[in-house]
């Protein structure tokens, strides 16, 4: 199972973007009202320059207070992101997101963004596979 397979089950590759210098009050608005977990920090909606979640918001608050809020996205992202391409395998992707704690991977083709993954994405992804598995391992046992 590839990435392109779990974008294609999406039905859309639209990523969900905010300009640099955005705040992050803008960036939480912008969470709540898509019901998201993270925005990809973005000039043109093509390129990365970071990704901001909803628990990166929280934790700066937290060790902060609510004046972060009105600070530029740019100063609470994350700039290494770890992206993956449409050909790579759902499980290294899990893996990946396991090992690293986190829940987004933009997907990334010749420089551009063409989708965003998430590991909820990844997990629902391989328990229908998983399920399909089954089914067919009990076919052959019941001789259907």
């Amino acid at each position: 199972m590839t990435v392109a397979k779990i974008l294609k089950s999406k039905g859309s590759a639209d990523v969900v973007t905010i300009a640099p210098g955005s705040t992050v009050a803008e960036a939480a608005g912008l969470l709540s009202e898509k019901r998201i977990g993270s925005v990809v920090v973005s000039g043109d909606g093509n390129d990365a320059s970071g990704i901001l979640s909803e628990r990166d918001i929280v934790r700066e608050i937290g060790r902060r207070g609510a004046g972060c809020l009105n600070e530029p996205v740019d100063t609470m992202m994350t700039t290494k992101l770890v992206t993956c391409t449409r050909t790579d395998k759902a499980d290294a992707v899990l893996a990946t997101m396991t090992k690293g704690r986190f829940r987004h991977m933009p997907v990334m083709e010749e420089g551009k963004m063409v989708g965003l993954i998430t590991l909820g994405d990844v997990v629902k992804y391989r328990l229908e596979e998983l399920a399909m598995e089954k089914d067919a391992l009990e076919g052959m046992i019941m001789g259907f």
